[in-house]
């Protein structure tokens, strides 16, 4: 078990100092701590892969890589969809390639042809009378804990949180009228990678003091300003639209064509909403289309960010035109994160900072903070402690 004794030095659990405090900034860039978080972070927590009704038929399949963790989730002959390390029971080579696609009935290894059914169960070894005392029972694929909510498929590689109805329970009433499980893929899952650690992602996301900042089209479309609220697992964004036409070309059409939902109340018609799952998963959810992010840590310094809109079938050309017009919105507000997040992944390599004060608006950024601090006793620390703390 990895040493986590704190130093007498160290801010006490829970303390005044401490919940005014961002993170240190030691922790943004250091190998010794992303290792440590990968274990007590990562490994615990739920990893959305796909929704249902991107793996439609028997044998569709989506992957997942996460730190050196090849994941699998398959519909089987029997309907039910089950999770999966991507890996041979035999050498362990990698058994589906790519992001998803259809393996038909068997899931057959490319390098010695160990065979599997699609529940996971090994069913063929060539050459089997050579393996002595060989069960095939034994040596079915390594399932992984698997929960459906909503129509998205999560999994994790070991127990540790609360279910993620149970988490996202605080909001569920609010989702409930999307239809969540009625989505459908628009488009393709596309990657994009960012040199700066996962934390700073997400501590982005649930900033909301930067809107009014740092990004003029969210500004010139929200009435009455942009809300926060933190629960124990879940961070609430949003901003309601307004009705006066922005002066940008692709807001103003977007206020103009987004037609009516007759699924939605009167309230959520012109409602953008965003939530952040601990610790890396977010939903953006608009009336036209809901969007899915994932902060992936690749390094360090590095995360892969990983998204895809769904939508329900709509065929009216203004949603079309909707959609369309939300993506190039979007695609600004990205556009200017990046540039935040390389800032901030910069500064936190000057020896001028340590950890900076929350506002006690910045309800978000004390809850994930608070969140770390319990897990990781070591992030209380102003630098990084001797090398070997987590070994």
């Amino acid at each position: 078990m990895p040493h986590q004794d704190v130093p007498e030095s160290a801010p006490q659990p829970g303390g005044a100092d401490e919940d005014g405090l961002s993170l240190p900034a030691w922790i943004y860039r250091d190998p010794e701590f992303f290792e440590a978080e990968k274990q007590a972070v990562f490994r615990r927590s739920w990893q959305l892969v796909c929704h249902l009704n991107d793996i439609p038929a028997s044998g569709d399949y989506q992957c997942l890589d996460l730190l050196g963790e090849s994941l699998v989730v398959l519909r089987g002959e029997d309907g039910q969809v089950r999770g999966f390390h991507n890996v041979c029971r035999h050498r362990a080579s990698r058994l589906l390639d790519g992001s998803g696609g259809n393996c038909g009935r068997r899931i057959s290894c490319p390098y010695h042809r160990w065979t599997y059914a699609l529940d996971g169960q090994l069913v063929a070894v060539p050459q089997l009378k050579s393996f002595t005392g060989l069960d095939l029972r034994q040596h079915g694929l390594v399932p992984l804990e698997l929960e459906v909510f909503v129509g998205f498929i999560f999994v994790r590689l070991q127990p540790g949180l609360p279910g993620v109805a149970q988490m996202m329970a605080p909001y569920a009433h609010e989702l409930a009228p999307y239809r969540m499980e009625e989505l459908l893929p628009q488009g393709r899952v596309t990657l994009r990678p960012r040199p700066v650690n996962w934390k700073n992602v997400a501590d982005n996301y649930s900033d909301g003091l930067h809107i009014n900042v740092a990004h003029p089209g969210l500004t010139r479309l929200f009435d009455q300003g942009y809300g926060i609220e933190a629960r124990d697992w879940v961070d609430k964004m949003w901003g309601v639209l307004l009705d006066a036409p922005s002066s940008n070309w692709s807001e103003r059409n977007y206020q103009r064509f987004l037609p009516p939902v007759e699924h939605l109340p009167p309230q959520r018609q012109r409602l953008w909403t965003y939530f952040k799952l601990w610790p890396n998963v977010a939903f953006d959810i608009y009336p036209d289309q809901i969007d899915f992010m994932q902060f992936l840590p690749v390094s360090p310094t590095e995360t892969l960010i990983r998204e895809i809109a769904y939508v329900l079938p709509d065929s009216r050309r203004e949603m079309r035109a909707a959609r369309y017009l939300n993506w190039r919105i979007n695609r600004q507000v990205n556009l200017e994160d990046k540039a935040l997040i390389e800032r901030v992944q910069a500064g936190m390599a000057s020896s001028s900072y340590s950890a900076g004060p929350l506002s006690e608006s910045e309800v978000c950024l004390r809850s994930f903070a608070r969140r770390l601090r319990s897990l990781i006793p070591q992030s209380r620390l102003p630098h990084a402690p001797a090398r070997g703390w987590w070994s």
